[in-house]
């Protein structure tokens, strides 16, 4: 008989080698997911956001749903939250399970909270029936909550329910909960639960509201960010040369009314959101945007109320077209910054915009010394000319 050979064949190397790659991607799923006490379902899903997972049996007979819920908090003492919102598919209105770890005694607490409206989360008995309540953590840094619920009668009757999930930060000493996040995740942890097929179908709100933010921003970032900022640009430094007069005028002029109505469409976008966010109040972003949206509509009056060089006045409307102006710039290049802080957007976006501010900046100075240089080599000659009506040195 011949030696048995020590070295492992290919064959053996290869199902080593996908047992490898496979095997994390294995543990990211709902069907490796094991619970103690012999917790079984009938069904389980991956929820399409927040690495979150739903394990759940419904008993249509006596309109019973049980639910193991599996998600990772968004740092480390915060919290988690399945719910079901009876009227509608977000967050607000919806009657909450939450889990998170106390701090306090060490384990892991769980509530039911009544999620009125965002200004308004706290601890309360839900509007259906729920027992079997335990909320445990994992191994792996996850927490899980268990429950059954009686579901109501007009949820039963269709068969679907609007499921909503969410994870946090923190949990303050009296049960209040820090805000999560508004990443294009958490804006998507929302679903439509079938009961009896036992899929789920991902809502679509949250990509439409992150557009219409991504809209706002962009148009906002265009408008007082960009265009306003060049249009003080041109009106400061090209009209210095005498051969751009009124061309530099005019530049301006489109410029900044340019800016304007892009600004009042970036503006109109905000306002929209607004109204559909109730209890998301950014009251820093939203009363300088206020205050932009005023300055500038003030300013553009100026265009029309401009009078001649030399008019007397134009003294004063000198002082008022500028402060007005510099104010709008200031504002509205803090204002683009504060909405990138909010959207959160990839990396590079912030990246971008600031090197567009940094090049603005640096053409500013580049053209600040050659204007003063201008203006200093004009007072020079001016200087050494005679006066007109003397001659001979008189």
């Amino acid at each position: 008989m011949p030696p048995l050979s020590s070295a492992p064949s290919p064959a053996v190397l290869l199902l080593c080698f996908w047992a490898v790659i496979i095997s994390p991607a294995a543990s990211l799923t709902c069907s490796s997911q094991k619970f103690s006490g012999n917790q079984v379902y009938s069904n389980c899903l991956d929820l399409p956001s927040l690495s979150s997972y739903l394990h759940f049996s419904y008993d249509s007979a006596n309109t019973t749903l049980s639910i193991g819920f599996v998600a990772t908090p968004s740092k480390s003492g915060g919290w988690i939250s399945w719910a079901i919102n009876p009227k509608d598919t977000g967050m607000a209105g919806s009657q909450s399970l939450v889990a998170y770890e106390n701090s306090s005694t060490g384990g892991v607490q769980f509530r039911t909270y009544d999620v009125a409206s965002y200004s308004s989360i706290v601890p309360k008995d839900l509007s259906f029936e729920v027992w079997d309540t335990s909320a445990v953590s994992r191994s792996d840094g996850s927490l899980a909550i268990f429950a059954k619920i009686k579901v109501p009668t007009s949820l039963a009757a269709s068969g679907k329910i609007n499921q909503v999930w969410q994870v946090g930060p923190s949990v303050g000493t009296d049960g209040s909960l820090a805000k999560h996040d508004f990443a294009a995740a958490n804006l998507q942890a929302k679903a439509t639960l079938d009961l009896k097929s036992g899929q789920s179908t991902a809502g679509s709100g949250g990509n439409d509201k992150l557009k219409k933010k991504n809209i706002h921003g962009i148009l906002n970032a265009v408008s007082w960010g960009i265009l306003f900022p060049l249009g003080a640009i041109i009106a400061r430094y090209v009209k210095t040369f005498e051969s751009a007069d009124p061309a530099w005028f005019y530049l301006h002029a489109s410029c900044q009314v340019s800016a304007y109505a892009i600004g009042v469409a970036g503006w109109g976008t905000g306002l929209k959101l607004g109204s559909e966010s109730q209890g998301i109040t950014y009251s820093t972003h939203r009363n300088i945007g206020i205050a932009l949206f005023v300055l500038a509509t003030v300013q553009i009056f100026a265009l029309f109320i401009r009078p001649k060089k030399d008019h007397k006045y134009r003294f004063y409307w000198n002082i008022y077209h500028h402060s007005f102006g510099y104010a709008i710039l200031v504002l509205g290049i803090f204002n683009v910054f504060k909405g990138l802080d909010m959207l959160s957007p990839e990396h590079k976006w912030k990246t971008a915009y600031l090197i567009v501010i940094i090049a603005l900046g640096g053409i500013s100075l580049l053209l600040e010394a050659i204007t003063w240089a201008v203006v200093l080599k004009r007072k020079s000659s001016k200087s050494t000319k005679p006066y007109d009506g003397y001659n001979n040195g008189n």
